[in-house]
């Protein structure tokens, strides 16, 4: 098939109104359209994911199933469903499901040899059931050391990740996060107000910046950081490409402290925001993301996967 032939579902979150998120859909639709592909934005309140008879069907706004799906959203039943009907998704409902937790990332990345932060698991608990011997999270205190670093397991822009000085302050913390799942990890003292987002496609670094900040212990841009291109080392640009790798992303967003002994993943993002790179290096990496899915497309299996399996859909 020629890229002309293509049609591709950009799908979007619905309820999420934000115009650096349409601004963002947008910028990918065009990247889209410079590589002949046909592509719609497609919200995905606008798509019904059904079971019948234990056959997986979709309704909704849209005429005709795509070629391959963008997904832009964390709706992972979605994903999955998609999955289930034959069409290609990037990234992968798998992907997009373990980057998406931050405790699913770095357990996942575990036993590779992937440095990263001495991070603890805390003891969970139901909704509405408080922690009531907070004993454990006394011994984390102690095991870690502080200032130590809380992080919300779902979160995005820095906005869910907490610097925490004394074991009141955690003990505190932990109580106003009630069941909500998160971790705990050491603070990189080396790495304060800094780090590097290095962003592949395949096995590839198309483009990095180094955020900084000089008023937050946070790097990110939402969060009052600045951003300049960057060119990172063998080592960083490998650690970046052998995490995507092991979780399957076939983009990402991965970022990296600066540890004293060498880079430390901090996080993945499978769903990166592609326009703070775009403006900091002038590359556009949606480009490559359609360069990538139109050569795996090329190689036929997806392609003949979908075919497949949408003829056992026929009645």
């Amino acid at each position: 098939m020629k890229p002309s032939d293509f049609h591709c579902w950009i799908v979007v979150n619905g309820y999420l109104q934000h115009d650096k998120f349409s601004s963002l859909a947008l910028f990918i639709k065009e990247a889209a359209e410079r590589k002949d592909i046909m592509a719609t934005l497609i919200r995905n309140s606008d798509l019904i994911p059904i079971i019948e008879k234990g056959v997986p069907l979709l309704k909704g706004t849209f005429d005709k199933l795509p070629d391959f799906v963008l997904f832009m959203d964390k709706d992972i039943h979605l994903a999955r469903h998609l999955e289930l009907l034959g069409i290609p998704v990037y990234n992968s409902s798998a992907a997009i499901d373990i980057c998406d937790s931050k405790a699913k990332t770095h357990q996942a990345l575990t036993g590779h040899g992937i440095p990263m932060p001495k991070t603890i698991f805390p003891p969970f608990t139901y909704e509405g059931i408080e922690r009531g011997n907070m004993d454990a999270f006394i011994q984390i205190g102690n095991e870690l050391g502080y200032p130590l670093i809380v992080k919300e397991a779902y979160g995005s822009f820095g906005e869910q990740v907490y610097l925490i000085q004394t074991e009141d302050e955690l003990l505190k913390t932990v109580r106003d996060l009630g069941h909500k799942p998160f971790i705990i990890q050491e603070f990189i003292e080396h790495s304060k107000g800094r780090d590097i987002r290095v962003n592949v496609v395949g096995n590839q670094v198309i483009a990095a910046m180094q955020r900084h900040s000089e008023q937050d212990f946070r790097a990110n841009m939402t969060a009052g950081g600045q951003a300049a291109p960057y060119i990172p080392t063998s080592e960083e640009a490998q650690l970046a490409i052998r995490c995507a790798q092991i979780l399957g992303a076939d983009f990402a967003g991965v970022d990296l402290l600066f540890g004293e002994e060498g880079p430390l993943l901090c996080e993945v993002n499978s769903n990166s925001h592609l326009l703070n790179i775009f403006e900091c290096t002038g590359i556009n990496i949606a480009d490559s993301m359609f360069d990538y899915i139109l050569k795996e497309l090329g190689k036929g299996s997806a392609s003949d996967e979908k075919t497949s399996r949408l003829v056992d859909l026929q009645p």
